[in-house]
């Protein structure tokens, strides 16, 4: 495997802690600073709105100028970011803070472009084990994401969530040493101007359709749910340590699985891996409506990011079918923002959700989505089958 899927696994798993550390602690602080339950999820939502808004211009900005520069570019906007939250969070301006995410979700959201470069660099027998190896980066991120959230509680006297963010600039910036010092893929010049297929056209494409509604209902769903956690879990009344050790485990279950899922998408193909992340996803929801000890929170996480795991990396991989080469910035890129967009709306509905609904039915609403898309799934031919036909 190139050296650059290595770096760009390790990179990802920087990305991620910083990620994580914002999954345990912005709602919280939403919470702390919010004057509306409505309110309390807004930085992890308009996080995902930075990202949204990201993924079109990062993808056509790396189609055109390469993926370092796109990937530097993204890594500095994360560090302003830092400390633009980082100011919020001392001003006690909720605004601020969420303008801060907003910012950091930028970061991230050209972030999730590694997962592409690494299949710039690798053949296609190779891009399965390329893409779980990269997103498998994210299980050093599950053991430092959560510990470094609780370490930094102790770093400075006031706010507690102060440190994190000192942390999440030191890790922004080892991202950056790291990504500067790769060698990426460089753009991609044809003396022949290849002609591209409009949206309308690419989307008359089954696959397609499957393959962004797939990342996209498995992400909504993971972020909704994993966004409400914090919030249930401290109005049982349980320490902030509980729910941090339930979002490690939550993290450890969306990559873990990263090691065997390539394997998993050639034995049996991408549209099986989907379906059996669907059916865990479902499995997660029976868990959480069972009870809110902290055991059913713990399982119900670990089965949520399984799921995810399972639907997330097939349906990147599904994705790969859909393109010509000059169509990649163009396809990645709306894929990107159609997943974030779904992404948002989960996370902006979790704070209300558990307030209106409450954790059971928060979670049964969020099963109708998920048996469309294993139904959605069961109905369309592997792709390797669609590829054959092709031929």
């Amino acid at each position: 495997m190139p050296i650059t899927v290595w770096g760009l696994a390790v990179a990802q798993a920087l990305l991620t802690t910083g990620n994580i550390l914002l999954v345990a602690v912005s709602a919280l602080i939403g919470k702390q600073l919010a004057s509306h339950p409505a309110l309390i999820t807004l930085p992890v939502a308009l996080q995902f709105l930075g990202m949204i808004m990201a993924t079109l211009p990062a993808a056509h900005l790396m189609q055109k100028m390469g993926r370092k520069v796109g990937f530097v570019l993204g890594n500095c906007i994360g560090l302003l970011g830092t400390w633009v939250a980082l100011q919020g969070l001392q001003a006690h301006s909720l605004m601020h803070f969420a303008s801060g995410t907003f910012l950091i979700g930028m970061a991230i959201g050209t972030a999730q472009q590694y997962r592409f470069a690494a299949l710039d660099v690798c053949s296609l027998e190779q891009r399965p084990r390329a893409i779980s190896m990269v997103m498998a980066g994210g299980i050093l991120a599950a053991v430092l994401g959560p510990n470094l959230a609780i370490w930094s509680r102790q770093w400075f006297d006031g706010n507690p969530f102060e440190g994190a963010f000192y942390g999440l600039f030191l890790v922004y910036m080892l991202a950056l040493l790291l990504i500067v010092s790769l060698p990426l893929a460089r753009p991609v010049k044809s003396a022949v101007q290849q002609s591209t297929r409009s949206y309308a056209e690419l989307f008359k494409q089954p696959l397609l359709v499957a393959a962004i509604a797939s990342g996209a209902i498995g992400y909504a769903v993971m972020v909704l749910l994993m966004t409400a956690t914090p919030i249930a879990m401290q109005n049982d009344d349980f320490p902030f340590s509980n729910i941090a050790w339930v979002i490690q485990w939550h993290v450890l279950g969306m990559y873990v699985p990263s090691f065997f899922t390539g394997h998993l998408i050639r034995r049996f193909s991408s549209r099986s891996v989907i379906v059996w992340g669907c059916a865990t996803l479902a499995l997660c929801v029976l868990v959480n409506v069972l009870g809110q000890s902290y055991w059913h929170y713990w399982l119900g996480l670990l089965l949520l990011g399984v799921g995810w795991n399972f639907t997330f990396i097939g349906a990147t991989h599904l994705l790969t079918f859909t393109y010509e080469p000059a169509e990649q910035g163009k396809v990645q890129g709306i894929n990107e923002f159609m997943v974030f967009t779904a992404a948002a709306l989960g996370s902006l509905l979790a704070g209300v959700g558990v307030d209106k609904l409450g954790w059971m039915w928060l979670n049964l609403v969020s099963l109708p989505p998920i048996m469309l898309v294993a139904w959605w799934i069961l109905r369309l031919a592997d792709e390797r089958a669609r590829l054959r036909e092709t031929r």
